[in-house]
């Protein structure tokens, strides 16, 4: 019996020389293969990233002599010194220093107890890498004080190449009008090759900011902005998006520059938040504000003409103006053009075109449209149309009952003249009297 009971604890005692232990364990290291000797030590890795030790760069294919740093922490219960680092990075990646040569970096101080310590390396990424992860291996050197001897470790690891993102801003539209509302569209793009997210778009500098500043930076404070904030989310690669606004521009601002300060806020593919600001401008033009009135049909010298005037209740002049005067529907009048030159803002721009028929003469009613054609202070060209109703007269077949214009004309011409004539003789007369 006791025989029996022996036997079977003799093979259970024998099954651990026989097979491995069945314990999670890891051999040689446990990182899988590796360039580098495996031998456990005092260091930990905690981070690996493109940059430097304060700042992660986004970075892209085809850069040269980037920084990468490595962070690791002293978990061991003595201060190091002497350390250095040795980087193995797959196929693409290489020394800033010359293809085969190695990757080396060493710490600028000793690291206590407990602290973390940085090594930055310098590397050239080739032209065929993708944006996507990478694994890597770092071999530490280094030694305990006032302990001889070198100690050496091995960590591997992952990093990214993120690619990178170009932010860029513009107005569709970069001229405004003033004494009025301009609705302003800004397109926010992303030009480059890594997505950005939570994107703020804040515009700094105006008359709600103003109180709290002591100095202008822009002349933005000068104008009206109905909203002055937006949240637009993420922006990929290679897209866009938009903000829109509503700004009131005063008449003092006419023939300026408009400098808009924006400051967008954004996290990039590192999961960081940035910062950067920006500058929308916009020229300011003057408001050319047409009006066409008093239209009619007046007879002269037997031909009878469209006439009429043209207001211009703005603050610049419209330039090299043409009106335009043309037939609608089942009218038969010519199409005619007369050049009235700038239509000022301080007086009524008066127009006559003479009517003009193609085939037999219409008498009576007729549609048309009158156009006025100009340019702005940016040498645009507008277009201003007005649709009325003329009435065209038959003409007359009894010459002998209206005077000839020209024997009216020409008595009150010859009055006027002699009444000029008159009052400076006698206003030398009274000149030399009173002397």
């Amino acid at each position: 019996m006791n025989l029996k009971l022996l036997l079977p604890l003799f093979v259970i005692g024998l099954l651990p020389f026989i097979f491995d232990n069945s314990f999670a364990q890891i051999t040689s290291g446990g990182f899988g293969n590796s360039p580098f000797e495996r031998d456990f030590g005092d260091v930990k890795f905690l981070d690996a990233y493109f940059g430097t030790i304060d700042e992660k760069f986004e970075i892209d294919s085809g850069n040269r002599n980037v920084p990468f740093t490595v962070v690791m922490a002293n978990v061991g219960t003595q201060d190091i010194t002497g350390i250095r680092g040795q980087l193995s990075l797959p196929l693409g990646f290489s020394s800033s220093d010359g293809p085969g040569s190695l990757i080396y970096a060493d710490a600028n101080s000793n690291s206590i107890a407990g602290a973390n310590f940085y090594l930055t390396f310098f590397v050239d990424i080739d032209n065929s890498v993708r944006i996507q992860q990478y694994p890597g291996t770092i071999k530490v050197d280094y030694s305990r004080l006032r302990e001889s001897g070198v100690r050496t470790s091995f960590e591997d690891f992952n990093f990214k190449v993120t690619g990178e993102s170009v932010i860029n801003l513009r107005a569709l539209d970069p001229f405004l009008t003033s004494l009025q509302t301009n609705h302003i569209i800004i397109e926010i793009s992303n030009d480059g090759t890594a997505p950005i997210s939570s994107v703020n778009i804040g515009l700094k500098n105006t008359q709600s900011e103003r109180a709290s500043t002591t100095q202008s930076i822009t002349n933005i404070e000068n104008v009206v902005v109905l909203n002055t904030d937006w949240k637009i989310g993420d922006i990929e690669a290679k897209s866009k998006k938009f903000i829109e606004l509503d700004v009131y521009v005063p008449a003092s601002l006419k023939g300026e520059t408009l400098r808009a300060p924006i400051e967008i806020t954004y996290f990039n593919a590192h999961g960081d938040k940035h910062t950067i600001s920006r500058i929308a401008d916009f020229y300011i033009k003057g408001l050319i504000d047409l009006t066409i009135y008093n239209v009619n049909v007046i007879e002269l010298s037997g031909t009878q003409m469209v006439i009429g005037e043209i207001i211009n209740e703005g603050n610049e002049d419209g330039l090299f103006g043409f009106v335009t005067l043309e037939s609608i529907g089942d009218s038969n009048i010519k199409s005619n053009t007369q050049f009235i030159d700038e239509i000022e803002i301080d007086a009524p721009v008066p127009f006559n075109i003479p009517i003009e028929f193609d085939g037999e003469p219409i008498y009576g009613e007729h549609d048309i449209t009158i156009t006025i054609r100009y340019k702005d202070s940016i040498r645009d060209e507008i277009f201003l149309t007005y649709d009325t109703t003329i009435f065209v007269k038959e003409p007359s077949n009894d010459d002998g009952d209206d005077p000839d214009l020209a024997m009216i004309i020409i008595p009150i011409i010859l009055a006027m003249g002699a009444g000029i004539y008159i009052m400076r003789r006698r206003k030398k007369a009274t000149i030399k009297a009173s002397n």
